[in-house]
Order: structure tokens, then sequence, then C-alpha cells
């Protein structure tokens, strides 16, 4: 503990996260995948059945709710994922694989999607899941009223039904060849039809007690459809703990038995522990500092790009990240996607850039900058960082340190410059829709271009595999050169637990194993 506390006082590119036969399907041809990888763990040991499992993670808050059409940060993803499937997962390799859907097809021009659904799985209830359960769960998201952040990703379904009890057809507005990994969204989690979305779903836990910013218990599944490969403790606890050093003190202690976000910076405290193992995988997950577009100073475009060069993003990634990640370029899509474009070039850290940029707007007055290591680990020592970088620029850069507590709710997308995290997704056209298209929910730099909600849907429609990175390219300098966000850093995922916590499996879009820890891990000794 007082090593923790001394401390924090002072990838090769590759094409491996497309699904060669997602794409097979768009062009007509039958995707009918088994299910040889899902609950694959990540060493070939016996799982091992019992247990109480132990979670200690950031990103709660006491507004939270079970409700995945709710969810914004880590901690309810992961706890949500215990009671929910969705129809596809996301494999360690980037790749989908299914769950509550055993296979899927596209019909040529992949606006027409038949899914076939898992046959003999129950809820919780003992109700045995049909197709017009999936309907109803999806559709829970597409209302006029939901507030869902799936929405966006759904916007072009015209129409879901129930084909038969184990088959629905999903119709598209226009040809989507990335929907299998729509599908794998965390907040299209199935309930039963007509639920309230209360925690009672398919998955291999049963929710037992829910405190919002508090903890959530939840009991072993007897009827797992998955029981085989998934659900091997008896009962787990999640509890809510913002505080990367209380976290980091608890998995020492041994109270804990996985965290998330371990600090980079007693990265190499926690390796010198013989009972502790890192659990670390480099991945789409980036640290942000988005502006609202829609609010003065940052509706001025000088403003932005002044506020972009005035950055030092090596000295971030050296000082905050220790590291563990890389230098972002004010763009989300990470390296190793097919259709990052590698020939934009780096933005410098060039202060005489910045002012050049700051005196072409002719604004002139302090900027506040609120940051909580709430949003992401080691987001104040960042945001000072960037103050004196900034000051050198002749920008008067003031950061106002915020709660912890209630940061989602008070804080993102409420104050015009903030910290803000984003674990990725598994294609660029899911996170250009849910964070950069004009009506996306998440769209939190409140950016909005026309031109851009337009090339985003030509994009997602084409098949033509060059003219679509070309598409994805002239996306991708748009918010470089446009946009109202900066990304300085591309952060390594590093969770982090007791050397008896096995089958834990490093995912490259999502922390925590792909959100589903709580399910794949169990406990030797």
């Amino acid at each position: 503990m007082k090593d923790i506390e001394k401390i924090l006082r002072g990838e090769a590119e590759g094409i491996g996260r497309r699904d060669f036969m997602t794409l097979a399907g768009a062009l007509g041809v039958g995707t009918a995948l088994g299910t040889g990888l899902l609950g694959k763990p990540a060493r070939a040991q016996t799982p091992k059945k019992g247990g109480h499992l132990v979670i200690g993670m950031d990103g709660a808050g006491a507004g939270d709710s079970i409700d995945p059409a709710t969810y914004t940060a880590t901690y309810m993803q992961t706890t949500g994922m215990q009671f929910y499937n969705t129809l596809v997962e996301v494999d360690e390799k980037g790749q989908v694989q299914p769950s509550l859907a055993e296979s899927w097809e596209a019909k040529p021009g992949a606006t027409e999607w038949v899914v076939k659904l898992r046959k003999g799985v129950q809820f919780h209830n003992g109700k045995e899941m049909k197709a017009a359960d999936v309907v109803y769960s999806i559709n829970h998201h597409r209302g006029e009223e939901s507030k869902s952040a799936a929405k966006a990703l759904l916007a072009t379904v015209s129409d879901i039904k129930a084909s038969s009890d184990n088959e629905i057809t999903i119709t598209l507005s226009s040809g989507n060849a990335d929907l299998p990994y729509l599908l794998a969204d965390y907040h299209l989690g199935v309930a039963p039809e007509g639920a309230a979305f209360d925690g009672l779903g398919t998955g291999a836990f049963i929710l037992e007690n829910f405190e919002p910013g508090v903890r959530t218990l939840a009991k072993r599944n007897p009827n797992y459809w998955n029981s085989d490969k998934r659900g091997h403790v008896d009962s787990t606890e999640i509890l809510a703990i913002n505080d990367p050093t209380a976290r980091a003190s608890g998995l020492q202690s041994g109270s804990l038995h996985l965290i998330n976000r371990a600090d980079p910076k007693i990265v190499s405290v926690l390796q010198k522990n013989p009972n502790i193992q890192i659990l670390e995988i480099s991945g789409a997950g980036h640290y942000c500092f988005p502006m609202r577009a829609d609010t003065a100073p940052f509706d001025n475009n000088d403003v932005r790009l002044a506020l972009k060069y005035a950055i030092d993003r090596d000295e971030i990634v050296k000082k905050v990240l220790r590291g563990h990640g890389k230098v972002g370029n004010d763009q989300p899509i990470p390296s190793f996607d097919p259709f990052y474009a590698a020939d934009i070039p780096q933005r410098p850290y060039d202060p005489d850039k910045a002012k050049f940029h700051l005196k072409k707007s002719g604004f002139s007055g302090p900027i506040i900058l609120s940051v909580s290591d709430g949003a992401f680990t080691g987001a104040v020592d960042a945001a000072q960082i960037y103050q004196a970088n900034a000051a050198k620029a002749g920008i008067n850069l003031q950061v106002e340190r915020v709660p912890a507590d209630g940061y989602w709710d008070n804080v993102w997308m409420k104050k015009p410059f903030v910290a803000s995290y984003w674990g990725g997704r598994p294609t660029a056209d899911l996170m250009f829709s849910i964070a950069y298209v004009s009506d996306a929910p998440w769209n939190e730099s409140f950016w909005k271009r026309p031109d851009f909600d337009k090339l985003v849907v030509a994009a997602r429609a084409e098949l033509d595999t060059a003219k679509r990175k070309q598409m994805y390219r002239d996306l991708q300098l748009m918010v470089v050169d446009d946009g109202a966000e900066i990304i300085p850093m591309f952060n390594n995922f590093i969770d982090a637990g007791l050397k008896k916590v096995q089958g834990f499996a490093p995912t490259p879009t999502l922390e925590m194993s792909g959100l589903r820890a709580a399910e794949k891990v169990w406990l030797e000794g």
C-alpha cells in the first residue's frame, strides 16, 4: 500500500479484425459458424466450479441502472453482461462468434439478414427463449423515445421480425457488411418479451442484489445454456471502487480477485507480488478530451486546431501511460483495423502552429478543462501536463478537478471541455456510428457534418474493399482536420488479478475479457 501511494504521488499492424466470413455473407454466401471458439479459456486447464468471485471496478455511479440501454461505463457494462447474452460475441482475435445466434446469413447486397437462434435456451425464470423475445429486445433500443446509445447503431434497421420461433429476419434500409459485429454490442442483451430489463436474461448469473454505485451480487444460473464453458463460480460480487489506489490495494491484500484499469504507474509494483498477474493487451481503447463543437469557443475550428497542436502526445504517453499504450492522432480508429489510414500525417506538438490558429480564431480568454480520474486513470495528470504544454503556446488552459462519483451523469456531455475514454469498437463503422455521426446519442463532442454522416452510410454499404478503405480514410481525415475530439493516446487495457484466477482472455476491443470476465474465469485453489 505504501509503495503504491508513494508512486502515485510523485503493434504490428494486421488484418485480423475483419471476419472474412462476414464479408462473404454480405456477398450472398452463407455464414453458418460453429461454436468452437466461444468460451475458449485463455489456457488449456480444465475449469473448476465453485467459489465466490470478487471484482473491483471503476466507472460506477449512483444513477446506474441494470437496463442495458443505459450503460455508459465499464462497471455497468461488465455487471450487465453477467445477466444478459447478445446474439453474437467478439472474441479475443476480434472476430464474431455465435452466442444466442447459432448462424447468420446475408442475402446479396447485405440489406436482408436471416439469423437462426440457438434452441433450448432458458431465461432465468425458466421460459424458453424464442424469436419474439429477440425482436422485443432489439426494438427496446429503436423506439422514438429511446435514449439508448444503440439507437444510432440500429438506425438503418427498417424492419425486424420473427420468421419462425427460432429465426429472425432483419431488413436494412441500406447494406451493412458489418451487421454481425453490430449485434455483439453490449447494449443488445436479450430479455423476455414484455420484460422490464431489470436483470432477467439468459446469462450465466442471476441478479440477487443491486446497489447503484456500491456493489452488485449475483449467483450462478443453474440452467445456463453454456455452463460447460462459462459461469464457473458459484457467486459474484462486483464492487464499485472508482479510486485506482484502492482497487490496487484490494488486489494486493487478496480481498479482490480482479480489478480493471490498473494504474500504469503501479504496474511494476503489482508485478513484484508473486500472487498477482497483469492481464494486458494493446487494443482499440483510447483516452481523449472532447470539446463541445456547439459551444463557444469550440465552435471555431481554429480554436480546436490550436488545442490539438498545443498538446505533447509523446510526453503524455510517456508520463501517464508509462509505455502501456501509444500516441494517438485525434481520430479513433486503431492501427490494427484494416481500414486504418496509416498515411495521414501524425499531428505534432507545435506551439507555434497553436499560436497561429489561436490568433486566427480571435479568441484570447481562458479555457477550462474539467477532469477527474473517474474519466480515465491518469486523467488529472494528463490534464496538468496538457496545461503546461498549452502555456508554451500562450493558451491559458485551466484544469478544473471534479468528483469521480457522478462524472458520467454530471460532467460528461454536460461541460464544454472534459476528459473521456472509449473502449473502442470492433469495426470503424461502429465507432463512427456511435460517437461521431450527428445524431449519435454518444456524440460527446456535438460535432455535426452532414457530408460526414452521408459518407458513413455509404461506406457501411460498400462491398468493394478498396473503395471502402478510401471512404474510411476520408472519414478519418475529416475527424483529424475538423473534428472536436483531441485523442492524444491509445491505452492498453491493463486489468490485473490474483494468479488463482484462470480463464481470463484479454480482448483488444473491450477490457475485462470483453466485459465477460465474471462468466469466463474460475478460481484455482
